[in-house]
């Protein structure tokens, strides 16, 4: 298996890139390309020790930076390390892509340069979401911003997808963000929506809240991408927001010191189950090909783990149950 990373996207790039390129081809049976600029990446490459590794290099003179419009610059680099990235999956060079650089660069060359999956309108980003047994599945976390009833059942049915086969849930739990449970709730795409998801074959629990997103009451979130994005990026400043403010209260008297101590191990498991570097990149449902988005200052262990969610989604032919289900 081969898989190609954007060696030049991301906050940190290559520095943290390269190194996770090192520990997933350490850990994993695989290749991966590193794409970018060459001398570059070999002067990271040189810092580890990567003897018999499984490693190569794809030149790209340029780089989308993550301030830069996403369109325009995809129109004015032609060369850049996720065009070029991109550009090996189409040619059926490598099975999957990972880059933490632009996102909006990222599914706008996903959507120019690979087709979606015959029956798919849209692709959608598709992230975990934490819960107190094990993660939902939210889409679309931002890959579109207006959505029609049709995209969101199609969503759904991808979500499910994911769930089963990826997360291990037989027949998931489908539920519809809204502003309330009640059918009744809703602006006009959402009660279309519900009356397509009723309709249909999947698993579907009708609406579901903001307050039930984290309780584990269904397997599989569906929204616009509007929506979605809004909602993620408002849990991560959150995520930041508590984690400071519970640093800082923690170390305020011996006794929170003493209290930090004897609970380490569940402080630990706690931030295992909220940090993104666990989960690695979210993957871009819908395209032809495998295509995961890391956040954009992913840390090498975050890197590493986008890779391995790459092969799983290979290994377990995630785009071949999709377009069957989406037929059917």
């Amino acid at each position: 298996m081969r898989i190609a990373l954007d060696g030049m996207g991301g906050d940190k790039a290559p520095q943290v890139n390269v190194e996770g390129a090192v520990l997933a081809a350490k850990e994993m049976d695989l290749e991966v390309v590193l794409v970018g600029n060459k001398a570059i990446i070999k002067k990271e490459l040189a810092k580890h020790e990567t003897g018999q590794l499984k490693i190569s290099l794809e030149e790209a003179s340029e780089v989308i930076g993550m301030d830069e419009s996403p369109i325009r610059a995809m129109r004015r680099k032609k060369d850049s390390s996720i065009v070029k990235a991109i550009g090996l999956l189409r040619k059926g060079k490598v099975e999957a892509v990972v880059s933490a650089g632009n996102t909006g660069a990222t599914v706008a060359a996903a959507k120019i340069y690979l087709s979606t999956i015959p029956g798919v309108d849209r692709a959608a980003i598709a992230t975990l979401m934490p819960t107190p047994t094990d993660p939902s599945v939210l889409l679309d976390a931002g890959a579109n911003v207006d959505s029609r009833p049709r995209n969101l059942y199609q969503f759904a049915v991808m979500g499910s997808i994911y769930a089963e086969h990826i997360l291990g849930k037989a027949k998931p739990q489908v539920g519809l963000l809204s502003i309330g449970h009640e059918k009744s709730k809703g602006n006009e795409l959402t009660k279309e929506v519900y009356r397509l998801l009723k309709d249909s074959s999947l698993n579907f629990a009708g609406n579901i809240e903001g307050r039930d997103i984290f309780s584990g009451r269904v397997e599989v979130i569906v929204c616009d991408g509007f929506i979605g994005n809004v909602v993620l990026k408002a849990c991560e400043s959150l995520a930041e927001t508590l984690e400071s403010s519970l640093r800082q209260e923690l170390k305020r008297s011996f006794w929170t010191k003493l209290g930090v101590l004897l609970s380490k191990k569940a402080y630990r498991d706690f931030q295992k189950k909220v940090d993104y570097a666990e989960r690695g990149g979210a993957p871009l449902l819908g395209v032809e090909g495998v295509c995961i988005i890391s956040h954009g200052s992913s840390s090498p262990k975050a890197i590493k783990n986008a890779i391995k969610v790459a092969s799983e989604f290979v290994k377990h032919r995630v785009n071949e149950h999709i377009g069957k289900a989406i037929a059917e």
